[in-house]
């Protein structure tokens, strides 16, 4: 993986319409009045860098019994911050997990079936790691622009 790639001006708009979804090289290509071949390679160096990667994303508006949830935490000791994200990050339907500041060292985004979901996530899932002290969820009623 190339060490300290910076993107410049070309890598944020190619990203920019990468975040449109499917869109062909060659279209991108087009549009920045480059070549496919510029386009490619700029792909490339940016997924080997770490800096860009592609996977599908989830629109949860459109499905039914779905429901997001923020879910923020509050773990023991702030030495086990990562180990405890990384756990954390494992767990059936959980899509992210950030360290943060503020009142609540983790955020956990959540993909759960209904409100019965959440109450097993919490209970049966979340509850098997230790060091969690204390946990508040945020039902996310719905979404502007934003895909998980």
């Amino acid at each position: 993986m190339p060490q300290g790639l910076q993107p410049d001006e070309t890598d944020w708009k190619i990203i920019e319409i990468l975040q449109q979804g499917w869109v062909p090289n060659n279209t991108i290509a087009r549009t920045l009045n480059i070549s496919e071949g510029t386009v490619r390679s700029r792909l490339k160096k940016l997924k080997d860098a770490g800096i860009l990667t592609v996977r599908a994303l989830i629109n949860p508006d459109v499905l039914a019994n779905k429901q997001l949830v923020l879910v923020a935490l509050t773990v023991a000791e702030s030495r086990l911050l990562e180990r405890k994200a990384e756990e954390i990050a494992h767990l059936p339907n959980v899509l992210s997990v950030s360290i943060t500041s503020g009142r609540y060292d983790l955020i956990a985004e959540v993909l759960v079936d209904s409100n019965k979901g959440l109450v097993k996530f919490l209970t049966e899932e979340l509850s098997g790691i230790e060091g969690i002290t204390r946990s508040e969820s945020f039902i996310m009623l719905k979404n502007y622009n934003k895909y998980v």
